[in-house]
């Protein structure tokens, strides 16, 4: 038991993917919104007693349930496969054959090993296949799959599989540039780092599209 105690501390303080699949229980969806809020309220209650909080304190009277709709409405929604955005396509009648590149989308997600905040900015492009979506979409399916607890390498290679599935292409690249509270407010506590993760697909493997890329981008991060 201490081995996989140890063990599972080593995964969670190197954040570590253990797949490419949130680990979702089957079960998840059994009970509703309102059944998790008021389950999650309780254990928010709990928490802060044992911490030695008042909790007859106006300040903090509402944090249990203000914490547990966040949690399922908010930073958590996109667990809920219901709210998953329709990514509407159109034929690309105007035969535009470059690259399409939507960079500096913002990017707030949780991490899954501390439940403390990721930030930062996620790049995509792809090339089309005959099929284009439309601009607002591509930030719909990265805010998506960012309201979870996630990994960051999770998180780039789910937003690049969702875009080859909705275009029709595997010409789709993702680069994510992001700051980790857990790495910047504990542990060993440097606030200047930030974590770059990039997945590319088909066409952006080769060099000399990689390259146009990160250059729009501009990141010269060598991949």
């Amino acid at each position: 038991m201490i081995h996989n105690e140890e063990n599972n501390d080593e995964i969670g303080n190197n954040h570590i993917a253990t797949s490419t699949h949130n680990p979702i229980r089957q079960d998840a969806f059994d009970i509703s919104d309102e059944e998790k809020i008021t389950r999650i309220k309780k254990d928010v209650e709990n928490i802060l007693l044992t911490l030695g909080m008042d909790l007859t304190d106006d300040s903090l009277k509402g944090t249990p349930n203000r914490v547990a709709k966040m949690f399922v409405k908010e930073i958590f929604g996109g667990l809920n496969p219901d709210k998953k955005p329709s990514a509407s396509t159109f034929d690309n009648k105007y035969k535009y054959g470059e690259m399409l590149v939507e960079k500096n989308i913002v990017v707030y997600s949780t991490c899954e090993h501390h439940l403390l905040p990721i930030y930062g900015r996620a790049h995509i492009a792809y090339i089309s296949n005959g099929t284009v979506v439309g601009l607002s979409k591509m930030n719909r399916i990265v805010e998506f799959y960012a309201k979870r607890p996630q990994v960051q390498e999770r998180l780039t290679i789910q937003i690049v599989k969702e875009l080859q599935e909705v275009l029709n292409t595997q010409d789709v690249a993702c680069v994510i540039d992001a700051k980790h509270m857990c790495v910047n407010s504990r542990g060993i506590k440097d606030i200047e780092s930030s974590t770059v993760t990039s997945e590319f697909g088909g066409k952006f493997k080769e060099e000399k599209i990689k390259r146009e890329f990160l250059d729009y981008i501009k990141l010269d991060t060598r991949f």
